[in-house]
C-alpha cells in the first residue's frame, strides 16, 4: 500500500479550490482533491452576461491569505491580458462569468485534482488510523480507495425548493438552472419569479429586459416585507471577520439560531446598484407603454398546483401583513428560493466520529472541526449555525483554508489575522487586572 495522504478532500467549490491552490506549494502537505464533475463548475446556470459578483476581487482563492501566490485572481487577468482593462474600469467587483473562468484556469494548473470520482463512502481504519475514501470513477465505472489522515468537506450546498413547491409538475425551475432555460421561458405568455436574493433580482431583472420583443407578463414575489439590500456599510462588513465569527461561535445555540433568522439582509440581500437599475428600467419601460409587471411583497406561496391541459400553474397565496389570500395564474415558475446544506451520504459509516448538538447538526468547532478530536475532519460552508453568515462569504474562504492548513500542519503557516475590526462585538472584560510595580 503506498503512503497515505495527509488529507483528502471532497468536492471542488471555490473554497476546496481555494485549499488545492493554498496548499499546492507545500512540499511537507500531501493531498488530494476528488470531484464528481468533469470539471470546476461554480452556478453555471447563473453566468448571466454582465453580472457581477457581489464581493470584490481581492476575495479570490488565495489572496487574502498569499498576497503573492501565482493563482491569485490579478494573476489571471495578466495570464489573459486583461489586466489593464480591469484596471480601467475601475471596479473591485468582477464579472460572475469572469471569476467562473478564474476558477477553471485555476484549477488547470493544480497537480492534486482529481475529477470524474464520486466518492460513495467514507470508513475508518481503527487499527492504522486512517480515513478510507471510496470513489467511483466515470470514465470507467471503477471503485479506487484512498487512505488519508484528515479529510476536508467540500461538497457545497443543493438548491432549497419550497415543501408547497415540490413534485408540482410542470417545467418550474430553480434558479441554479436559469440560463439553461432561458429561451423556453422567454416563449411564454406569463412568468413569475418567487423569491428575494440576488438571484431573483438578477433574473427579474433579464426577463424585464426583453419584455417588450417577447410580450410575457411578469410577476415578483416575495414573502419578505421589501425587497431588501445587500447591508455593505464599512461598519458591516467589519463583521465578516474572524472576530465575529469567534464571538458568534461562542454564543448559545438558542441566541445563534435567533440571531440569524433576523441576518438576511446582510448576506442574501440584493445589490443597491442592481435594485437601482431594475427601477430605472420599470421607469423606462413604462413611460412607453402599459408593463405587465407586478411586484408583490408580504407574499407568500402557500400550494401550488400545476394545470396539465393549460400548461399553467395557479399559485395559491397569502398577503401576510392584511392575511389576505389571493391566486395567481403563470406558465413560466422560477423558483429563486435560495440553498441549503445537505449532508453527504458516504459520511453514514464514521457517524460514530461526528460531533453533534442538541438539533443534530455537526457541532462545528471554532477551527471547523466535526469530529470528536477536534482535529481530523473539518468543513467548509456547512457551518451555517455555528459561525454565522461569514460561513458562505467567499471573503472569509481564504481565512478558514489558512485555520485548516495550521491543524493539518499542526503549525501556522500563512499568518492569520485574527482582530482585524475596529469595532468590538463582546462586551469587554470588565474583570479588575492587579497592578504591575515597574518601579
Amino acid at each position: 500500500m503506498s503512503d497515505p495522504y495527509d488529507f483528502v478532500a471532497v468536492g471542488l467549490g471555490p473554497f476546496n479550490l481555494g485549499l488545492a491552490c493554498l496548499t499546492e506549494p507545500i512540499g511537507e502537505l500531501h493531498g488530494l482533491f476528488l470531484e464528481s464533475n468533469n470539471d470546476v463548475a461554480w452556478h453555471p446556470g447563473m453566468l448571466l452576461e454582465d453580472v457581477r459578483l457581489q464581493t470584490p476581487f481581492l476575495a479570490d482563492l488565495v489572496t487574502l491569505a498569499d498576497p503573492a501566490s501565482p493563482y491569485s485572481f490579478l494573476n489571471f487577468l495578466k495570464h489573459c491580458q486583461r489586466l489593464y482593462p480591469f484596471y480601467i474600469r475601475e471596479s473591485f467587483y468582477p464579472l460572475r462569468s469572469e471569476y467562473d473562468k478564474y476558477l477553471r484556469w485555476a484549477a488547470r494548473q493544480l497537480s492534486t485534482l482529481h475529477f470524474g470520482e464520486h466518492v460513495t463512502a467514507v470508513e475508518y481504519d481503527d487499527a492504522r488510523q486512517l480515513y478510507l475514501v471510496t470513489a467511483l470513477r466515470k470514465t470507467d465505472g471503477r471503485s479506487a480507495t484512498y487512505h488519508a489522515r484528515h479529510l476536508v468537506l467540500g461538497t457545497g450546498t443543493q438548491p432549497d425548493v419550497p415543501a408547497q413547491c415540490r413534485d408540482i409538475g410542470g417545467d418550474a425551475i430553480h434558479s441554479s438552472s436559469y440560463t439553461e432555460h432561458r429561451e423556453s421561458l422567454r416563449d411564454k405568455s406569463s412568468i413569475t419569479v418567487v423569491g428575494s436574493g440576488q438571484s431573483a433580482a438578477e433574473i427579474f431583472r433579464d426577463l424585464l429586459h426583453d419584455i417588450d420583443r417577447h410580450g410575457y407578463e411578469l410577476n415578483w414575489l416575495t414573502r419578505s416585507p421589501r425587497f431588501f439590500p445587500l447591508e455593505y456599510t464599512k461598519l458591516t462588513l467589519e463583521m465578516t471577520s474572524p472576530e465575529y465569527a469567534r464571538y458568534f461561535h461562542n454564543l448559545p445555540t438558542t441566541e445563534r439560531d435567533r440571531l440569524l433568522s433576523s441576518q438576511s439582509g446582510l448576506y442574501k440581500g440584493i445589490d443597491s446598484d442592481l435594485i437601482s437599475e431594475i427601477y430605472d428600467l420599470l421607469y423606462t419601460k413604462s413611460a412607453q407603454r402599459h408593463l405587465p409587471v407586478r411586484l408583490l411583497t408580504n407574499t407568500a406561496v402557500t400550494s401550488t398546483r400545476y394545470d396539465h391541459p393549460r400548461e399553467r400553474y395557479t399559485l395559491q397565496l397569502l398577503q401576510r401583513e392584511q392575511q389576505h389570500r389571493f391566486s395567481l395564474h403563470t406558465h413560466g415558475l422560477v423558483l429563486a428560493t435560495g440553498y441549503r446544506y445537505e449532508e453527504p451520504e458516504f459520511l453514514r459509516p464514521i457517524e460514530h466520529r461526528i460531533a453533534r448538538d442538541e438539533h443534530a447538526r455537526f457541532a462545528v468547532g471554532e477551527n471547523y472541526s466535526i469530529d470528536h478530536t477536534a482535529r481530523e475532519i473539518f468543513v467548509q460552508n456547512a457551518e451555517l449555525h455555528t459561525h454565522g453568515f461569514v460561513a458562505p462569504d467567499l471573503g472569509m474562504g481564504a481565512y478558514r483554508n489558512s485555520r485548516i492548513i495550521s491543524e493539518l500542519l499542526g503549525r501556522e503557516y500563512y499568518p492569520i489575522e485574527h482582530e482585524i475590526a475596529f469595532q468590538q462585538f463582546a462586551a469587554p472584560d470588565t474583570r479588575e487586572r492587579p497592578e504591575v510595580d515597574v518601579a
